[in-house]
């Protein structure tokens, strides 16, 4: 990507979008285009055509999607698979019209089986049964993967699908029903201590294992991938003799998890909370390990910078400031 030429961040207010915007803007590039909600209603796709029409942006970072937690994904399971799928659809087939050069859009780690081989590899999508409490999302994603593959070999596109670990920082949900487990602990914590609360009720066992990565990481992992020279980038669209059996997918972790109950330890010492951490076995657990390989990125240069413990620092902070 060249400095002055137009980039489109969908989602540019949402926990990676707007670290995107951040990270290009520190980077000098000086040409971003985007749009609220309000402005562009990306399910729309009469709005969304003209939109590209109109705009003709050079590169697109597809950052807009309606995510959260395992409540969330349980309360509204429509809205979920319905949503994401106009969203990535409408965008991904008028890139392809206005002739956007590079496209990167942006999955989820859930997209891959429950029962997964640990750490995950990319080759492991859609060979097994998907976690049944996100499985609408999980399913339009897969479905955004696949639009991102059949463009590239049928039209020579080049797009590419990143596939982040669980993301958390400065921007992010911190509605106790919506929130990913990250924000929703910090929220916990933060209000058992102003209101002197003896115990914190946590969802399940505790057991299952996670992996986080700063928001901030992701956007500079997203930029990385977008100025790969040809010849790199290239290899990763799923298309040619040697790469037509792999989808256009890279993950984007830590290669590192914790517990949830190390990590809502960690929560509590970053908020200063020193009561009980009591657990919910009647709570569903979700998967039990999600840990991606992320040899495939790092093999190309990339690693994140920022500390599990530094990051949820970093992000209280922003969320008290907010």
């Amino acid at each position: 990507m060249n400095t002055d030429e137009k980039i489109y961040i969908a989602g540019h207010r949402g926990l990676v979008g707007s670290a995107i915007v951040k990270v290009l803007q520190e980077a000098g590039f000086n040409n971003l285009c985007t749009r609220t909600h309000k402005e562009l209603d990306l399910t729309n796709q009469n709005a969304v055509a003209e939109f590209f029409e109109t705009e003709k942006p050079d590169h697109v970072f597809l950052a807009a999607a309606k995510v959260g937690g395992i409540l969330a994904n349980n309360e509204y399971p429509a809205e979920f698979i319905h949503q994401n799928l106009q969203i990535q659809s409408n965008v991904i087939h008028q890139a392809w019209r206005a002739n956007v050069k590079r496209l990167l859009f942006l999955g989820s780690s859930c997209i891959y089986p429950k029962l997964c081989p640990q750490p995950i590899k990319e080759e492991y999508l859609l060979t097994g049964e998907l976690e049944p409490t996100n499985r609408p999302y999980a399913l339009a994603k897969i479905a955004g993967i696949e639009m991102c593959w059949s463009y590239n070999r049928q039209y020579g596109t080049q797009y590419l699908a990143a596939m982040p670990t669980n993301l958390y920082g400065p921007g992010d949900n911190y509605d106790l029903e919506k929130s990913h487990v990250l924000p929703a602990l910090i929220r916990k914590m933060h209000e058992a201590k102003n209101n002197n609360s003896t115990e914190v009720v946590i969802w399940g066992t505790g057991k299952p294992k996670r992996e986080f990565l700063y928001n901030e990481d992701m956007a500079k992992a997203c930029v990385y991938l977008m100025n790969l020279d040809d010849e790199k980038y290239q290899t990763y669209l799923g298309v040619g003799k040697a790469n037509e059996q792999n989808a256009p997918v890279i993950n984007i972790g830590t290669g590192e998890d914790q517990t949830i109950a190390e990590l809502a330890q960690l929560v509590a010492d970053v908020v200063g909370y020193s009561g009980k951490l009591v657990y919910d076995e009647t709570k569903p657990d979700g998967t039990m390990r999600k840990l991606l390989d992320v040899s495939r990125i790092k093999s190309l240069g990339w690693k994140p910078s920022v500390d599990l413990k530094t990051g949820i620092d970093n992000a209280y902070k922003a969320w008290l400031m907010a």
